[in-house]
């Protein structure tokens, strides 16, 4: 409805759309034949996912990458489908982490700074783009299963970016995702070399499974241990669901020793923003350049990123 209705568009629902979730896991091929067909068409513009899930790397050995690269157009989702826009991103094509069709956009009459984000996003791109926190959110949706598609959890007033590190500004590509999900490519053809990290703005954020502290200094440990902290400009993590203020102080800090284990304490770190398992997110081009000004405390895309 609101792809339509608010933003004038033409709506193309693929085989897979409306499959059960025991349908899509048993063909994976099916799933990458949706993908395919949607850069196939010329007429196709857009490909929004309708929603996340937990085995998406299944289908990447079926995505048909030459067939993407010969006609880029935006792939937009987050969460599972992170397999899929960094598969796509690979190509050279800059793709959307951002809201789902059924989490985040069918939410999103809720949240009119969400919708004017997306607008100057996608529908009217500028040069450059300053991301603003949004002055509310919630971390969650009310049951599906009860008729409450559009319905949103409690609102919560906008707690701040967390600026842990750094000094003056870096600026860099981002590239990153669901940290869960992330886990799935590590070590695979999908993976990025070493060299890769120069020059990119690693972000990261967690599912809606609340993870512990352990858990990310897991995930940071195993980026240390591959250089990539040697490499990237910045770092920024999404804000963590559910989680108390105490247990948000705990993040910040296993981040912070973490990060200087690996003797990266001057590495420019920013948590608790807009990206991710939280609505409104933010949508983040990855392969698109963004300045980090510790100074100025903003987030600025500098280049547009839609033609």
């Amino acid at each position: 409805m609101w792809l339509s209705d608010r933003f004038g568009l033409r709506v193309r629902e693929y085989a897979g759309t409306r499959r059960s979730p025991a349908e899509l896991r048993a063909d994976p091929r099916g799933r990458a034949d949706d993908l395919n067909a949607a850069f196939a068409d010329d007429d196709v513009r857009a490909v929004f996912m309708s929603i996340g899930g937990d085995d998406s790397a299944r289908i990447l050995p079926y995505v048909d990458l030459d067939l993407i690269a010969a006609d880029p157009k935006i792939i937009m989702g987050y969460s599972d489908s992170v397999t899929q826009l960094l598969a796509c991103h690979s190509t050279g094509l800059i793709t959307f982490h951002g809201p789902a069709v059924m989490a985040g956009f069918a939410q999103i009459g809720d949240f009119p700074a969400a919708e004017a984000h997306r607008r100057s996003m996608l529908f009217e791109p500028r040069d450059t783009l300053t991301y603003e926190p949004f002055p509310e959110w919630v971390d969650g949706y009310l049951d599906w299963n009860e008729g409450n598609a559009v319905a949103v959890g409690e609102r919560r007033t906008h707690d701040r970016w967390h600026w842990l590190q750094g000094e003056g500004s870096v600026n860099g590509r981002w590239w990153g995702g669901c940290a869960e999900v992330l886990e799935f490519m590590k070590g695979t053809r999908w993976w990025p070399s070493e060299s890769f990290w120069d020059d990119r703005v690693l972000f990261l954020e967690a599912s809606e499974d609340v993870s512990s502290v352990e858990q990310l200094r897991y995930w940071l440990f195993n980026d240390g241990l591959q250089g990539i902290f040697d490499r990237i400009s910045g770092l920024v993590i999404g804000r963590a669901r559910s989680d108390t203020d105490e247990m948000k102080a705990a993040l910040d800090e296993a981040v912070i020793e973490v990060l200087a284990e690996f003797e990266a304490t001057e590495l420019t770190v920013v948590t608790n923003v807009d990206i991710g398992h939280t609505d409104p997110q933010w949508i983040v081009p990855i392969g698109g350049r963004v300045e980090l000004d510790i100074t100025a405390r903003s987030i600025r895309l500098t280049e547009r990123v839609v033609d």
